[in-house]
């Protein structure tokens, strides 16, 4: 359990509850009229895939009842729940999620019926993107880009300020063709299966046999004239050059802004990707690269200002 507080606070409003879901946590916190996190915690996810969204749901009032008695003089008046997959936020439905193993699943009006207030829902990531938005490093640009680069890549397109859903089908970015090898998604080419953090380390072990502790000691032996780790961090490099000039023709954002655990990675990323993606275009607006701020919490940070806008003007 952590009990680190969040980057950013929110500023004064409405008192509200967060959670941000997982495949493998959630986040949750109580979030008083100051905008301070309190009780911030990270708890494992039930096995929903066996279990169904019942159990989720019942993590949820359990996490929601020991966040109110702990704080019994902040009265929350909303909440605001983010998850992973295919999500369609203006019906409030789960469409898909292969980790978690739902279908169609009514998360909101099941979340809002379990905890007995009004929910705000959203996919985990464009959450993140919003917070970002609002107060972190895609604050100063309304069109924008948000990749976040981990284990996988996820992508929220931000278009004059907002958003860009498209019923939750928007944003996969890190499943946008860039090559002509294979997906565990079962298409070729995907950007995430050779640029993301996860790939580099895969494709780095089969490549030389030796098991690296990340994406980052990739970077690390390729800095140091590994020659194989040069060659992966070199393609990854390509890709992700590829994939944002491809975004910059067709979106023109002013900025893209990288989060995950490769962002971590400094100018060891950021300064070759700019030189890359400025190689690849010519008379196109060059988009600023600009690290994330938010970090890990960037979810738990964008349900909780969902909650808030629907406590404080209707449905989020």
């Amino acid at each position: 359990m952590s009990t680190a507080a969040p980057e950013s606070g929110l500023g004064r409003g409405a008192a509200v509850l967060a959670f941000d879901v997982g495949g493998t946590d959630i986040k949750a916190a109580l979030f008083d009229a100051a905008g301070s996190p309190l009780g911030l915690s990270r708890t494992p996810t039930p096995d929903v895939a066996a279990s169904g969204t019942g159990r989720l749901m019942d993590r949820l009032v359990e996490l929601a009842g020991d966040l109110r008695g702990r704080h019994p003089h902040v009265e929350p008046v909303a909440a605001g729940l983010v998850v992973p997959g295919i999500v369609d936020a203006v019906r409030g439905i789960g469409v898909f999620s292969s980790n978690l193993g739902w279908r169609d699943a009514p998360l909101r009006d099941l979340a809002e019926g379990r905890l007995g207030l009004p929910v705000a829902f959203d996919h985990d990531v464009t959450a993140a993107a919003w917070a970002e938005r609002m107060r972190g490093g895609a604050r100063a640009y309304a069109n924008a880009v948000v990749l976040v680069i981990g284990t996988g890549i996820a992508g929220t397109l931000l278009i004059d300020g907002a958003p860009h859903a498209a019923g939750g089908y928007a944003g996969e970015v890190g499943h946008s063709p860039v090559g002509e090898w294979d997906c565990p998604c079962g298409a070729r080419g995907c950007l995430e299966a050779i640029a993301s953090a996860g790939a580099i380390a895969r494709r780095y072990t089969a490549a030389s046999g030796q098991t690296v502790d990340g994406a980052r000691e990739v970077i690390a032996r390729a800095d140091a004239g590994d020659a194989v780790a040069a060659r992966i961090w070199d393609e990854a490099l390509d890709a992700l050059a590829l994939s944002i000039a491809q975004l910059t023709a067709v979106l023109a954002p002013e900025a893209v802004v990288i989060g995950g655990g490769l962002s971590r990675a400094g100018g060891s990323l950021f300064d070759p990707l700019r030189e890359r993606v400025a190689g690849r275009l010519s008379f196109h607006r060059v988009p600023e690269l600009v690290p994330a701020q938010l970090g890990d919490d960037a979810g738990l940070l964008g349900a909780a200002l969902h909650a808030r806008a629907l406590a404080e003007g209707g449905r989020s």
